[in-house]
């Protein structure tokens, strides 16, 4: 049986399902079980297949693995920043590869947008994805990697970093001023000539 589903097992639920947000990266990991099992692929070949070849990123990724020898879905692709800022693209285009639909039409637009409040102002969660109330939306990374994605934009800016902890509040906070400070640059009236 795989690791993530054992060990799962043993924790108490907190709250009824459906009744409380609360982000977990052990329900992602059960995420990544669910798509191996549907596809009968792991979720690194499947991933491949689906995206990563055929949207042409520019090196192989490489995903860790736990001790049951499986993709840990929750975190852990290490990845070129350009490949990054690719998949980034992805999600800013809809999904879409060569104008066909990888993902269900108008999922990332929903996927996106705030579906759950986390409690700070103007920011929210959606669907795998940390939003913000103007539109945008990110997958951010506890060591410093990260994919910002602003549709009005059309904007993606990856990141890729060596923080000395997982997910300091300081440095989440300097990595979301510095997305804020490139959208308000992009935003910004040309100077006249």
């Amino acid at each position: 049986m795989d690791p993530v589903i054992v060990y799962m097992k043993t924790l108490k639920s907190e709250a009824e399902p459906g009744t409380r947000w609360q982000y977990n990266t052990g329900e992602t990991n059960l995420i990544g079980v669910l798509v191996a099992k549907a596809t009968g692929k792991s979720i690194s070949e499947y991933l491949s297949e689906k995206i990563w070849k055929p949207y042409g990123m520019s090196q192989e990724g490489e995903w860790l693995l736990n001790e049951g020898g499986k993709e840990i879905s929750g975190c852990c692709i290490s990845a070129t920043v350009r490949d990054y800022a690719l998949f980034g693209n992805f999600a800013l285009n809809g999904g879409k590869i060569g104008g066909n639909a990888i993902v269900p039409d108008g999922w990332f637009a929903k996927a996106g947008t705030k579906q759950e409040d986390i409690g700070i102002p103007g920011r929210g969660y959606g669907y795998q994805w940390w939003t913000f109330d103007d539109g945008s939306f990110a997958a951010q990374g506890i060591f410093g990697q990260g994919i910002f994605i602003d549709p009005a934009t059309n904007l993606v800016i990856a990141t890729n970093g060596n923080w000395p902890s997982a997910s300091p509040d300081e440095q989440k906070d300097q990595r979301i001023a510095f997305f804020d400070a490139v959208k308000a640059y992009v935003k910004a009236e040309p100077p006249a000539s």
